[in-house]
């Protein structure tokens, strides 16, 4: 008989999900329940809430039952923000307990702070005490308009396969569309709905099993460079 990992199969990409601005981790892993079970069961999901309790009406109140909670704090502009730091030490920590982490999942400020992240780890900003981000899924994502922060996030392509939501009526769109400048070989997913997590159409569900087939395959090799080096020492 063969060892459990030989039965069990190839570990599964792992994401770190962050979840939108006074929502939850709980309230995510819910939306997400649109999407397909063949495409859920290919990921291992793990769905913290954020830091800080939420300090205002939440939009999602009546829909979803609270608590809610926050990433960080931002001004009218969202150029200026509060308790940033904190919050990028909160993530460094959500990974060194449930990793290893392969990826991020973000939606809304989630998925701004996520497609930030691996520009900041690259230049020794953030994430020092983690492995390095593999893999980014986006839903309704857009830049940091801060120009320090964005600067020191966008300023070199970040090359890590990404998977991008863009819905045609979600107010994010056209920031949506201006991240994609900063990746390399972005997969883009168009859908007709709003600010939301969208269900999967069949063109959608071809490029979502496509990506993960990719990033898959990616995890798989590398454990099996890291049980060749092993077997070596």
């Amino acid at each position: 008989m063969g060892s459990e990992a030989e039965i069990q199969g190839p570990r599964k990409p792992r994401f770190l999900c962050l979840h939108g601005f006074r929502t939850s981790g709980h309230i995510l892993k819910t939306q997400l329940q649109k999407w397909p079970q063949n495409v859920l069961d290919q990921l291992d999901l793990v769905f913290p809430d954020a830091p800080f309790d939420c300090n205002g009406k939440s939009e999602v109140e009546g829909i979803f039952d609270p608590p809610y909670y926050e990433w960080f704090q931002f001004n009218k502009e969202f150029t200026d923000y509060t308790n940033f730091d904190e919050c990028l030490e909160y993530i460094q920590e959500c990974m060194i307990k449930h990793g290893p982490i392969d990826g991020l999942l973000g939606f809304s400020q989630g998925s701004i702070l996520s497609a930030a992240l691996p520009g900041l780890q690259a230049k020794g900003l953030a994430l020092m005490k983690v492995p390095k981000i593999k893999f980014l899924i986006i839903i309704s994502g857009a830049k940091f308009k801060n120009e320090a922060l964005a600067e020191k996030a966008y300023s070199n392509t970040i090359s890590i396969p990404s998977l991008h939501f863009l819905g045609e009526n979600d107010f994010l769109k056209p920031h949506g569309t201006d991240l994609l400048k900063s990746f390399a070989d972005p997969v883009v997913i168009h859908h007709p709905k709003g600010h939301t997590i969208p269900r999967l159409d069949e063109k959608g569900l071809e490029s979502m099993l496509s990506f993960l087939e990719k990033i898959q395959k990616e995890v798989t090799n590398q454990e099996g460079q890291e049980k060749c080096l092993e077997e070596a020492l």
